[in-house]
């Protein structure tokens, strides 16, 4: 049950429980018995306003300084991320396209179906994906045509003779 629901107010707080406000409290009261009197309190700070603005424009600025310096060397960050990926792109694909060239090369002897499949468009498809952060969907069906195009033809093409026999 809060103290809405109850519909009494909470006690009222004294100033002595709250040190901030009683510091602040006892300085203006020091500072008023200083001066003489509230005129030459309000008098003094006239006189120190111009200097309060200074400060505050001088600690605006820093933060503005500290904003903007926080904000570049993120930008640097994230420009070093995308650079690092960029090269770990490059990378992969050309791990992946040497793999799949001599593997092509290793297997067309016996399947060179399997040979024109590896590497044909599949392979420049890989590729790009993989450098160009991009796929098409006309790399997709290049990819599909060759390998039906090659599947049909090791369908029809004659089976290899037989080695000769010694």
């Amino acid at each position: 049950m809060t103290t809405e629901d109850s519909g009494t107010l909470p006690p009222p707080q004294h100033q002595d429980d709250d040190p901030v406000v009683s510091a602040g409290l006892e300085i203006a009261a020091n500072w008023g018995a200083a001066l003489g009197g509230p005129a030459n309190l309000d008098v003094a700070l006239k006189a120190l306003e111009p200097q309060l603005r200074r400060e505050h424009k001088e600690r605006m600025m820093r933060l503005e300084m500290q904003r903007q310096e926080s904000e570049r060397g993120s930008h640097e960050r994230r420009e070093r991320r995308a650079h690092h990926q960029h090269i770990a792109g490059l990378i992969v694909g050309a791990v992946i396209a040497i793999s799949m060239l001599g593997a092509g090369v290793y297997v067309a002897p016996e399947s060179p179906w399997l040979a024109t499949v590896m590497c044909g468009p599949s392979l420049l498809a890989l590729a790009k994906v993989f450098v160009l952060r991009r796929s098409d969907v006309g790399d997709m069906t290049a990819v599909g045509r060759a390998a039906r195009t090659s599947t049909n033809a090791a369908g029809q093409a004659q089976p290899p003779a037989p080695p000769p026999a010694v």
